[in-house]
């Protein structure tokens, strides 16, 4: 069986007759270049493999596409392809860019995974707090779907695949690895209304394949509540992280960005009404916090107020606000395993060890919602006056070493 060196040149241009090999000798021939003619090629490497391509003439330009590879594609298929596309050339369009053209309209008619998920970001953000920013509602699917599955049409993702993309970090990262598959189910009802054939079923299947996680859930660690009081007397320094870290511990452990964004308008009296929109919730827009300061609280508050700038009590060196790391860090530096978040678990493990009060005043002293929806419709109330008394006895017990 000759190679291109052995073929006369019209032949390598044009191709010459047509079906000029067999399948045998396609099979069997020798690593290099053969026709069969009509511009039908063959390139056979010496691995073994090979490649099917088309030489055509369009409008006066030499134009070559790929057939496929000589694993996936045998002889008769290859032939077939190349008198579709001469086909093509015969009505005068260019196989190149008509199959470009056939590639985007299927595209459009399937879109990808990627595609429909930005979609559906964008459809829900307005749910979602600071539109879905502060609670990263695309990072699980950014971080651990996308970049395997991203490309795959939306209609062809499957069990399999949503297994093998999750598989790696299944019993590492249980937490990030668990909120995957629900945006994944989200994505997936959201092409269900555009129209789409989706498995709605594919991220549940793909958790009974994956099984259950190994993963530890690690909790934010805390300092202890009869040590709190000497940390917070370690903070006597009127600087910003000490006041922001000290104001946060005295209002319950509220959590780091209520703190990092208070701003004097939020506060009238010994009353700290947060904004919603600084609050956490996982449905929607969270109502309005109003959190009672305490004595101690609202000294901090006035020694804050000749570092304040633009109102709000506790800015950063440059523009903004302090950083969401900037408390963290501080107590890393000394050392500390436990984080500012811990400071909930340390006040409300005192209120069930150290003082008397209703557990729905415990509870919504640290924002948790109680009770039913049912309940909640009747009860009007946010304990506000009991919690003020509350937050002075946890106040008192903080300064007891200062």
């Amino acid at each position: 069986m000759n190679g291109t060196n052995h073929l006369p040149d019209w032949e390598k241009l044009v191709g010459g007759a047509l079906y000029k090999r067999s399948a045998t000798q396609v099979r069997n021939c020798l690593p290099g270049k053969y026709s069969d003619g009509g511009g039908l090629w063959l390139h056979k490497r010496p691995d073994g493999g090979g490649q099917w391509s088309l030489r055509v003439t369009v409008h006066g330009r030499r134009r070559e596409t790929g057939l496929g590879s000589l694993r996936d594609v045998g002889l008769k298929e290859a032939r077939h392809a190349a008198e579709k596309w001469r086909a093509m050339v015969r009505d005068g369009k260019d196989p190149i860019k008509e199959r470009e053209r056939l590639r985007h309209e299927a595209a459009r008619a399937v879109p990808s995974l990627a595609n429909v998920a930005a979609e559906a970001f964008q459809a829900r953000k307005a749910e979602l707090k600071d539109d879905g920013k502060a609670c990263r509602w695309m990072s699980p699917l950014e971080i651990h779907i996308l970049p395997k599955l991203g490309g795959v049409p939306v209609e062809e993702i499957d069990q399999r695949d949503i297994r093998s993309a999750l598989d790696p970090i299944w019993h590492t990262k249980s937490s990030t690895a668990d909120k995957a598959p629900g945006r994944l189910r989200i994505v997936l009802h959201y092409a269900a209304a555009l129209g789409h054939e989706v498995d709605l079923q594919a991220p549940d299947k793909a958790r009974a394949l994956l099984g259950k996680s190994r993963h530890v859930v690690q909790h934010v660690p805390a300092i202890t509540w009869s040590d709190v009081p000497g940390f917070y007397a370690s903070l006597a320094s009127p600087t910003i992280t000490h006041l922001a870290l000290r104001l946060l511990i005295l209002t319950a452990g509220t959590r780091s960005r209520p703190i990092r964004f208070c701003h004097f308008d939020q506060i009238e009296g010994d009353v700290w009404t947060v904004p919603g929109e600084l609050m956490k919730s996982r449905k929607g827009k969270a109502a309005d916090f109003r959190v009672p300061l305490s004595a101690e609280a609202l000294r901090v508050i006035d020694l804050a107020q000749p570092l304040s700038r633009d109102g709000y009590l506790f800015p950063s060196v440059r523009k903004g606000v302090i950083s969401d790391a900037t408390m963290s860090r501080l107590m890393e530096r000394r050392g500390l395993e436990a984080r500012p978040h811990g400071f909930r678990s340390s006040f409300r493990t005192w209120c069930d060890e150290a003082v008397e009060f209703p557990h729905e005043v415990k509870e919504t002293a640290i924002a948790h919602v109680v009770g039913s929806s049912v309940e909640r419709s009747y009860r009007r109330t946010d304990y506000l006056e009991q919690r003020r008394v509350l937050m002075e006895r946890w106040a008192e017990h903080l300064s007891s070493r200062m």
